[in-house]
Parts: C-alpha cells; structure tokens; sequence
C-alpha cells in the first residue's frame, strides 16, 4: 500500500515537472514579441525629419535684393551739401562740354560748306565786289573778302602814307585773326572741363571719405560691410570726374585738329585775295 502511495506521487511530481516546462516554454515566444515590435518601429522616428528639412530652403521675397544700398541713389541721398554740390558742378561740366563738342560740330561742318562755296563761285566772279556779293553774309570768307575792300577804298589821308602792300596785309591779317577767334570759341571751356574735372571728383572723394571714416569712428563698428559702403559711394565721385574729363579732353583735340584744317582754307583765301588787291591796286 505505501508502495502504490509513492508511485501515485511520484507521478503526481512527474506531471507537475512536465505542465510547468511546457508552461515555460510557452512563455518565452510571448517575451520576444513586444522587443521585436520597437525595432521595427525604429526607423519611423528617423524619416520624419527628412521630410521637414526642405522647409528652412524656401525661396526669398521677390525684390528683396533688387535695390542697391551702395549707389548713385544712396550717395545722394546719403550726401550732405558738399558732395550733393560736388555732383552738381561735374553733371553742369559734363552738359556744358557736350553742348560745346556739338555745336563747334555743326558749326565747323557749315564753315567747310562755306569754304568749298568760296572755292566755286567767288573766284570766278569778274569782280571782287562781285565775288563778294555771291557768299553768303554769315561766311566768314565775306568777312574777310569786305575788310579786303574797305582796306583799299580807306587807303586815303594819313593812311595813305602807307605802303598799299603793308596797309592791305595788316587788314587780312587782322580779319583772319577775327575768324580764327570766332572758330576757338568755347574750346576754353572744354580745356577748363577736361583739366580741372578729374580734381573736383577728387575732392568729392576725398569729402566722402572723411564723413565715412567720422560716421564709422562715432559708430564703432569697422567691419567690411560697414567700411565697403561709405567708401564705394566715395569713390563713385572720382568715376564721375573721369567720366567728365575724358570726353572733353578727346572732345577738345578733335576739334583742334578740325579748326586747323579749316583756318589751312582761311589763310590761303586771304593770301589770294591779298594778291588779287594788289594787281587791281596796280592796274
């Protein structure tokens, strides 16, 4: 009996063992799941700033970069009395050089036009008074053709007692001298332009130049981007004189050399008229 008792338990035992290892077993797949579902939902937190980091990349205003801080429009607006009066004195030289380089042009072309019409009709005329008659009253071959005649009708009197050669060689002379000033004028201005230009754009940057180095000591602050502005606005006063300069200077020789090809006409007009007044003086 007692040994049927110990069979009964140790089956009893058997069994126990054998329901908590299954129950063990059983258990362990369960525990693997939830650290199994993290590591797939990993990734997740990982993508999501991917698809916000193109934000901050969004385009700017339109027009936000369009004005210019450091130009012709922030110099004067920028400028105090002096460099606003700088920049008004080189834009009056440069509009009154211009006016000069063109109206010398047009009166020069009109001088050439006299002197070919003087070539074709006054020495073909039977008579210098003739001839005289034939040019027009604002050519200045007229001119000199005129004070030809009058010097040989007021050669009377006192004037006389001059020899008729000297007495009509001053005359011409003097009538040339008129119309070789007449056909300088306003070159001064371009000479004056084109010299003293470069220097008033000087002092305009020099101006500039101060009240920026005053505006950046007062201010402390001397980094490049404070420096590049008062500085570029300075030097924009020296390209300005330049720009003056050049033209006027260029615009001058041009004209020079012009005036020269002209007066070449002139002189040789008032030699043959010179020539003409003494064989009629002989006659």
């Amino acid at each position: 009996m007692i040994k049927q008792l110990k069979t009964f338990v140790l089956a009893i035992g058997l069994v126990a063992g054998l329901s908590l290892a299954s129950a063990s077993f059983a258990a362990k797949p369960k525990e693997a799941a939830p650290a199994a579902a993290p590591a797939a939902a990993a990734p997740a937190p990982e993508a999501a700033p991917a698809a916000v980091a193109p934000a901050p990349a969004a385009a700017a205003p339109a027009g936000e970069h369009d004005d210019n801080p450091y130009g012709l429009g922030a110099l004067w607006a920028q400028g105090d009395i002096v460099a606003k009066g700088t920049l008004l004195i080189l834009v009056l030289m440069s509009m009154g050089s211009w006016y000069v380089i063109i109206t010398k042009f047009f009166e020069q072309s009109k001088a050439a036009k006299f002197a070919d019409a003087a070539k074709e009709n006054f020495w073909g005329a039977s008579s210098l008074r003739e001839g005289a008659d034939s040019l027009s009253e604002d050519s200045p071959f007229r001119f000199i053709a005129e004070k030809g005649l009058e010097s040989a009708n007021k050669h009377t009197g006192l004037l006389g007692a001059v020899d008729f050669n000297t007495w009509t060689t001053q005359n011409i002379q003097r009538a040339i001298g008129n119309v070789q000033s007449r056909m300088q004028d306003g070159l001064a201005v371009l000479a004056t332009v084109g010299s003293t230009s470069p220097f008033v754009g000087l002092f305009g940057t020099v101006w500039g130049i101060y009240n920026a180095l005053v505006k950046i000591g007062m201010s402390g602050q001397a980094s490049i981007d404070k420096v590049a502005g008062p500085v570029g606005e300075s030097l924009i006063m020296t390209a300005i004189g330049l720009a003056v300069a050049v033209p006027a200077v260029l615009g001058y020789n041009w004209l020079v050399r012009r005036n020269k090809a002209i007066m070449e006409d002139v002189n040789a007009f008032g030699s043959d008229l010179h020539s003409v007044l003494l064989a009629s003086s002989n006659k």
